[in-house]
Protein backbone atom coordinates (compact mmCIF):
# COMPACT_ATOMS: atom_id res chain seq x y z
CA UNK A 1 0.00 0.00 0.00
CA UNK A 2 1.21 3.39 -1.17
CA UNK A 3 2.10 5.93 1.98
CA UNK A 4 2.25 9.35 0.97
CA UNK A 5 4.65 11.13 1.39
CA UNK A 6 4.76 15.29 2.39
CA UNK A 7 7.99 17.08 0.77
CA UNK A 8 9.71 18.62 3.56
CA UNK A 9 11.08 22.21 2.22
CA UNK A 10 12.97 23.00 5.18
CA UNK A 11 14.85 20.66 7.65
CA UNK A 12 14.06 21.08 11.26
CA UNK A 13 16.63 20.33 14.48
CA UNK A 14 17.61 21.59 17.25
CA UNK A 15 17.89 24.99 18.14
CA UNK A 16 21.11 26.41 18.14
CA UNK A 17 20.83 27.63 22.19
CA UNK A 18 20.27 24.24 22.68
CA UNK A 19 23.02 22.75 21.09
CA UNK A 20 25.36 25.81 22.58
CA UNK A 21 24.48 24.20 26.14
CA UNK A 22 25.38 20.66 24.63
CA UNK A 23 28.84 21.75 23.65
CA UNK A 24 29.06 23.83 26.68
CA UNK A 25 28.45 20.62 28.94
CA UNK A 26 30.76 18.78 26.53
CA UNK A 27 33.69 20.98 26.71
CA UNK A 28 33.36 21.27 30.75
CA UNK A 29 32.79 17.32 31.14
CA UNK A 30 36.49 17.14 29.06
CA UNK A 31 37.93 19.64 31.19
CA UNK A 32 37.10 18.17 33.85
CA UNK A 33 37.77 14.60 32.47
CA UNK A 34 41.35 15.75 31.50
CA UNK A 35 42.17 17.53 34.85
CA UNK A 36 41.63 14.29 37.03
CA UNK A 37 42.87 11.46 34.27
CA UNK A 38 45.31 11.21 31.52
CA UNK A 39 42.75 9.57 29.56
CA UNK A 40 42.86 12.09 26.51
CA UNK A 41 46.79 12.58 26.24
CA UNK A 42 46.84 10.33 23.12
CA UNK A 43 44.17 12.83 21.76
CA UNK A 44 46.33 15.82 22.25
CA UNK A 45 49.99 14.64 21.38
CA UNK A 46 47.79 13.87 18.12
CA UNK A 47 46.08 16.90 17.67
CA UNK A 48 49.79 18.55 18.66
CA UNK A 49 51.40 16.69 15.76
CA UNK A 50 48.69 17.37 13.14
CA UNK A 51 48.78 21.16 14.28
CA UNK A 52 52.19 21.47 14.54
CA UNK A 53 52.83 22.45 10.46
CA UNK A 54 50.27 24.82 10.36
CA UNK A 55 51.84 26.34 13.81
CA UNK A 56 55.38 26.85 12.36
CA UNK A 57 54.00 27.85 9.28
CA UNK A 58 51.70 30.88 10.96
CA UNK A 59 54.73 31.70 12.86
CA UNK A 60 57.37 32.28 9.87
CA UNK A 61 56.67 35.83 9.46
CA UNK A 62 57.42 36.08 13.63
CA UNK A 63 60.86 33.86 13.19
CA UNK A 64 62.30 35.67 9.72
CA UNK A 65 61.18 39.15 11.61
CA UNK A 66 63.17 38.03 14.87
CA UNK A 67 65.93 36.30 12.56
CA UNK A 68 66.64 39.30 11.04
CA UNK A 69 66.51 41.61 14.31
CA UNK A 70 68.99 39.36 15.91
CA UNK A 71 71.33 39.59 12.89
CA UNK A 72 71.14 43.56 13.07
CA UNK A 73 71.35 43.78 16.53
CA UNK A 74 74.67 41.52 16.24
CA UNK A 75 75.87 43.41 13.51
CA UNK A 76 75.76 47.05 15.44
CA UNK A 77 77.24 45.22 18.48
CA UNK A 78 80.41 43.87 16.53
CA UNK A 79 80.56 47.48 14.97
CA UNK A 80 80.06 49.26 18.17
CA UNK A 81 82.56 46.70 20.30
CA UNK A 82 85.49 47.48 16.99
CA UNK A 83 85.03 50.95 17.47
CA UNK A 84 85.51 50.81 21.59
CA UNK A 85 88.23 48.12 21.16
CA UNK A 86 89.97 50.80 18.20
CA UNK A 87 89.28 53.48 21.15
CA UNK A 88 91.09 51.67 23.52
CA UNK A 89 93.63 51.32 21.62
CA UNK A 90 94.18 54.53 20.80
CA UNK A 91 93.86 55.67 24.58
CA UNK A 92 96.49 52.90 25.48
CA UNK A 93 98.69 53.79 22.48
CA UNK A 94 98.82 57.36 23.74
CA UNK A 95 99.15 56.50 27.82
CA UNK A 96 102.36 54.70 26.38
CA UNK A 97 103.46 57.47 24.45
CA UNK A 98 103.26 59.89 28.04
CA UNK A 99 104.54 57.22 29.84
CA UNK A 100 107.58 57.20 27.64
CA UNK A 101 107.87 60.73 26.90
CA UNK A 102 107.90 61.46 31.02
CA UNK A 103 110.60 58.26 31.13
CA UNK A 104 112.92 60.33 28.77
CA UNK A 105 112.04 64.00 30.66
CA UNK A 106 112.67 62.08 34.30
CA UNK A 107 116.09 60.59 33.10
CA UNK A 108 116.62 64.18 31.51
CA UNK A 109 116.07 65.72 34.57
CA UNK A 110 117.95 63.72 36.40
CA UNK A 111 121.07 64.54 34.15
CA UNK A 112 120.23 68.43 34.50
CA UNK A 113 120.04 67.62 38.30
CA UNK A 114 123.68 65.99 37.91
CA UNK A 115 124.94 68.82 36.01
CA UNK A 116 123.22 71.34 38.48
CA UNK A 117 124.99 69.74 41.34
CA UNK A 118 129.14 69.59 39.85
CA UNK A 119 128.28 73.14 38.34
CA UNK A 120 129.88 76.13 40.48
CA UNK A 121 127.10 78.62 39.06
CA UNK A 122 123.63 78.80 40.48
CA UNK A 123 120.75 77.86 37.92
CA UNK A 124 117.17 77.90 37.27
CA UNK A 125 115.57 75.06 35.51
CA UNK A 126 113.32 75.88 32.84
CA UNK A 127 110.83 74.33 29.90
CA UNK A 128 110.23 75.11 26.09
CA UNK A 129 107.08 77.16 25.78
CA UNK A 130 107.48 77.33 21.85
CA UNK A 131 109.94 77.71 19.47
CA UNK A 132 109.84 79.62 16.35
CA UNK A 133 107.57 79.05 13.16
CA UNK A 134 110.22 80.40 11.04
CA UNK A 135 113.07 77.63 10.74
CA UNK A 136 115.20 79.93 9.83
CA UNK A 137 114.86 81.94 12.95
CA UNK A 138 117.26 79.81 15.60
CA UNK A 139 115.27 80.79 18.94
CA UNK A 140 112.95 79.17 21.63
CA UNK A 141 110.77 80.88 24.19
CA UNK A 142 111.45 79.26 27.69
CA UNK A 143 108.40 79.16 30.84
CA UNK A 144 110.72 81.57 32.89
CA UNK A 145 111.54 85.32 32.79
CA UNK A 146 112.81 88.02 34.99
CA UNK A 147 110.44 86.95 38.31
CA UNK A 148 113.01 83.65 38.13
CA UNK A 149 116.25 86.09 38.21
CA UNK A 150 116.89 85.43 34.06
CA UNK A 151 118.71 88.50 32.49
CA UNK A 152 119.71 88.92 28.90
CA UNK A 153 123.32 87.19 28.02
CA UNK A 154 122.61 84.44 30.37
CA UNK A 155 123.98 81.27 28.96
CA UNK A 156 121.25 78.00 28.29
CA UNK A 157 122.75 74.57 29.10
CA UNK A 158 121.45 71.08 28.77
CA UNK A 159 122.82 67.64 29.29
CA UNK A 160 124.57 67.30 25.99
CA UNK A 161 126.33 71.27 26.59
CA UNK A 162 125.47 74.64 25.80
CA UNK A 163 122.43 74.83 24.41
CA UNK A 164 122.24 78.43 23.65
CA UNK A 165 121.98 82.40 25.29
CA UNK A 166 119.25 84.08 26.18
CA UNK A 167 118.30 87.57 24.18
CA UNK A 168 114.87 88.88 25.52
CA UNK A 169 113.32 88.58 28.97
CA UNK A 170 110.28 89.37 30.14
CA UNK A 171 108.32 88.85 33.66
CA UNK A 172 107.12 85.40 33.38
CA UNK A 173 108.94 84.33 29.88
CA UNK A 174 112.74 84.82 28.24
CA UNK A 175 113.84 83.99 24.62
CA UNK A 176 116.89 82.31 23.92
CA UNK A 177 118.65 81.70 20.78
CA UNK A 178 120.55 78.87 20.12
CA UNK A 179 124.46 78.75 19.61
CA UNK A 180 123.60 77.62 15.78
CA UNK A 181 122.34 81.93 15.74
CA UNK A 182 124.42 83.90 13.67
CA UNK A 183 124.61 86.32 16.31
CA UNK A 184 125.76 83.95 19.49
CA UNK A 185 129.77 83.47 19.71
CA UNK A 186 131.33 81.58 22.46
CA UNK A 187 134.74 82.08 23.92
CA UNK A 188 136.22 77.78 23.68
CA UNK A 189 138.92 75.95 23.32
CA UNK A 190 139.92 72.55 21.81
CA UNK A 191 139.88 69.90 24.54
CA UNK A 192 142.93 68.05 23.01
CA UNK A 193 145.83 70.89 23.46
CA UNK A 194 143.94 73.75 25.28
CA UNK A 195 143.99 76.07 21.39
CA UNK A 196 142.03 79.23 22.25
CA UNK A 197 139.38 80.25 19.20
CA UNK A 198 136.16 81.74 18.90
CA UNK A 199 132.93 79.17 18.01
CA UNK A 200 129.89 81.22 15.67
CA UNK A 201 126.37 80.28 15.51
CA UNK A 202 126.35 79.59 11.43
CA UNK A 203 122.66 80.77 11.36
CA UNK A 204 121.92 77.01 10.20
CA UNK A 205 120.43 74.48 12.20
CA UNK A 206 123.35 71.54 13.77
CA UNK A 207 126.03 73.85 12.30
CA UNK A 208 128.91 75.86 14.07
CA UNK A 209 131.58 77.54 12.61
CA UNK A 210 135.32 78.52 14.31
CA UNK A 211 136.57 81.54 11.85
CA UNK A 212 140.01 83.38 12.16
CA UNK A 213 142.46 80.06 12.64
CA UNK A 214 145.69 80.52 11.33
CA UNK A 215 146.88 78.58 8.33
CA UNK A 216 149.32 76.80 10.98
CA UNK A 217 146.34 76.32 14.01
CA UNK A 218 146.07 72.70 15.20
CA UNK A 219 143.12 71.61 14.65
CA UNK A 220 141.90 68.69 13.26
CA UNK A 221 138.16 66.80 12.55
CA UNK A 222 136.98 65.27 15.21
CA UNK A 223 138.04 67.58 18.29
CA UNK A 224 136.12 68.48 20.95
CA UNK A 225 135.42 72.28 21.65
CA UNK A 226 134.55 73.07 25.12
CA UNK A 227 133.55 76.63 27.07
CA UNK A 228 137.15 78.07 27.70
CA UNK A 229 135.14 80.21 30.89
CA UNK A 230 137.22 83.29 29.21
CA UNK A 231 134.79 86.19 28.98
CA UNK A 232 132.69 85.17 32.61
CA UNK A 233 129.08 84.38 30.66
CA UNK A 234 130.25 80.42 30.36
CA UNK A 235 131.66 78.58 32.89
CA UNK A 236 134.83 76.42 31.84
CA UNK A 237 134.03 72.80 30.65
CA UNK A 238 130.87 72.78 28.99
CA UNK A 239 130.47 70.82 25.76
CA UNK A 240 130.29 72.56 22.64
CA UNK A 241 130.25 70.39 19.23
CA UNK A 242 133.06 68.16 17.65
CA UNK A 243 135.21 69.63 14.57
CA UNK A 244 133.34 67.68 11.48
CA UNK A 245 135.36 69.43 8.63
CA UNK A 246 138.33 71.81 7.99
CA UNK A 247 138.49 74.33 5.34
CA UNK A 248 141.52 76.55 4.49
CA UNK A 249 141.46 79.59 2.05
CA UNK A 250 145.29 80.45 0.88
CA UNK A 251 144.21 83.66 -0.96
CA UNK A 252 142.65 85.16 2.86
CA UNK A 253 145.36 83.23 4.96
CA UNK A 254 142.76 81.96 7.28
CA UNK A 255 141.05 78.38 8.11
CA UNK A 256 137.68 77.85 9.15
CA UNK A 257 136.31 74.27 11.20
CA UNK A 258 133.01 73.27 10.73
CA UNK A 259 131.53 71.73 14.09
CA UNK A 260 128.24 69.73 15.19
CA UNK A 261 126.72 70.99 18.30
CA UNK A 262 127.22 68.54 20.80
CA UNK A 263 123.54 69.39 22.95
CA UNK A 264 120.19 68.78 20.60
CA UNK A 265 117.40 71.18 21.64
CA UNK A 266 114.95 69.71 19.19
CA UNK A 267 114.79 66.48 21.32
CA UNK A 268 114.17 67.61 24.82
CA UNK A 269 111.88 70.24 26.84
CA UNK A 270 114.21 71.01 29.67
CA UNK A 271 117.06 72.76 30.03
CA UNK A 272 119.40 75.27 32.79
CA UNK A 273 119.98 78.60 32.55
CA UNK A 274 123.16 79.59 34.80
CA UNK A 275 122.36 82.41 36.47
CA UNK A 276 125.67 84.34 35.80
CA UNK A 277 126.10 87.53 36.14
CA UNK A 278 126.01 90.03 32.82
CA UNK A 279 126.41 93.80 33.80
CA UNK A 280 129.72 93.83 33.96
CA UNK A 281 131.72 91.32 32.10
CA UNK A 282 135.33 91.66 31.17
CA UNK A 283 135.99 91.19 27.14
CA UNK A 284 132.34 91.29 26.35
CA UNK A 285 132.65 94.23 23.77
CA UNK A 286 135.13 92.40 22.00
CA UNK A 287 132.91 89.47 21.70
CA UNK A 288 130.05 91.37 19.89
CA UNK A 289 132.94 93.02 17.69
CA UNK A 290 134.07 89.71 16.86
CA UNK A 291 130.14 88.43 16.45
CA UNK A 292 129.64 91.10 13.66
CA UNK A 293 132.40 90.14 12.04
CA UNK A 294 132.14 88.77 8.05
CA UNK A 295 130.03 85.95 7.70
CA UNK A 296 131.22 82.54 6.05
CA UNK A 297 130.35 83.48 2.71
CA UNK A 298 134.12 85.70 2.45
CA UNK A 299 135.86 81.94 2.72
CA UNK A 300 135.55 79.07 0.17
CA UNK A 301 137.12 76.11 -0.44
CA UNK A 302 140.38 75.43 -2.35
Amino acid sequence: MQQNRSIRLFKHGPAAEVRLFFLVLLCFGLMITDSGWRVLDPIRQATAVVLYPFQKAALWPRDVVAKFNDWSNIVAVAKQESEALQHQRIELAQISAHAAQMAAENIQLRRLLGIKNTAQTPSVAVEILYTAPNPLNQTMVLTKGSNHGIEPGMPVIGEGGVVGQIRRVTAMTSEAALITDEKVSIPAMVLRNGLRVIVFGSGQGGKLEVRYLSMDADIRVGDSLTTSGIGGIYPAGLSIGTVTSIEANSAEGFVRAIAEPSAHPERYRHFLVLLVPTDEVPGKEELDILAKAPTTKKYGKN
